[in-house]
């Protein structure tokens, strides 16, 4: 029997692509795992009303993680009955944490000695999708508790003193005291009772500027959901963009690790796809579970490739997917 039992979730578009990809990196790694194969996203909706069948809840319940390939979020008016679906098995999950990590890889124009986390609150915010229209009016509501604003900021800490023991909290408490200052202000009074934790604050468009001009002054960054959205895709240009880009969405009880990436329709079913993304996912997915080795040589056979080559279009290259996964399979070896 394998020692784990992995959810793999294609989704939409280039998902078909990098997710079998990334398995295959798993198997030539040795990685010991049963894998169950689940549905989910806006062609699964188009085909059967909903974004994800009761057997995904079954299969991300009963495995030890869960490994997402892309989603298409349709944009305009929501078809009916549609709902982004990693959105949603975040919320029903309790996946509270979205943990972005931002590395200097070697490719082409990245920033040299970035080594920094985005943490996003990953349930509340904007992100609620609590919106309304009254004719030419349209509101949409954000909510921020302090039960949440507190479980992220005590995430945020607990990963700072694991690393550099520096945490810097994105707000916009001068505009929204109420919101803002209540996911502020709660996190700096857990912050205030871990010994040797460093804490500081910044207003979201300095963090922005900051992060340009100056991101090796960064470890651990906690934000509400949106802020995160936005900054960690600006972390990703500083380091080779979203091709590059993996994510993790923890709870106390689940994990559910993706590419950053959307699912790219323009270039799906072509064989060019990067699936580094996917691969770095696997990564946290691995480090999530335990099994530490098989992570660092991943990430070292991800690297190798970035450094000898071949690469994908996005980082210059010219390889394709399978190329590319073979390469990182051979450097595995």
């Amino acid at each position: 029997m394998a020692k784990y039992r992995i959810c793999l979730i294609e989704g939409d578009g280039i998902g078909h692509e990098v997710i079998p990809a990334t398995r295959r990196v798993l198997d030539a790694a040795g990685f010991d795992a049963e894998y169950v194969h689940a549905e989910a996203g806006y062609e699964y909706y188009l085909d059967h009303g909903t974004s994800v069948p009761q057997a995904t809840y079954d299969a991300v319940e009963n495995t030890h993680a869960t490994l997402f390939g892309a989603a298409t979020s349709p944009s305009g008016e929501k078809p009916a009955g549609f709902f982004g679906a990693i959105r949603h098995l975040r919320q029903k999950y309790g996946l509270y944490a979205n943990v972005r990590p931002t590395k200097t890889r070697p490719v082409p124009g990245a920033y040299e000695n970035v080594d920094l986390v985005i943490v996003r609150e990953n349930t509340q915010g904007l992100y609620v999708e609590q919106e309304r229209r009254y004719g030419d009016t349209a509101i949409a509501d954000t909510v921020i508790t302090k039960d949440a604003s507190d479980r992220i900021g005590k995430f945020a800490a607990d990963l700072a003193m694991k690393r550099g023991k520096r945490l810097t909290v994105v707000h916009k408490a001068n505009v929204l005291p109420v919101t803002q200052g209540l996911f502020l202000n709660t996190i700096l009074d857990h912050a205030k009772t871990v010994d040797g934790l460093n804490t500081n604050t910044m207003i979201v468009d300095n963090a922005a500027m900051q992060l340009v001009r100056n991101p090796q002054q960064f470890d651990v960054m906690v934000m509400t959901n949106m802020f995160g959205d936005i900054l960690s895709d600006l972390a990703a240009g500083l380091v080779g963009g979203l091709g590059i880009a993996a994510s993790g969405n923890v709870g106390d009880k689940f994990g559910i690790f993706e590419s950053v990436h959307g699912s790219a329709p323009d270039i799906a079913g072509q064989g060019i796809s990067n699936p580094t993304a996917t691969i770095l996912a696997a990564v946290l997915m691995l480090d999530h579970i335990g099994d530490h080795e098989t992570a660092r040589r991943l990430d070292n056979a991800v690297n190798k490739v970035l450094v000898e080559g071949p690469r994908t279009r996005d980082l210059g290259g010219t390889t394709g997917t399978e190329e590319f996964t073979n390469a990182v399979i051979a450097a595995l070896a």
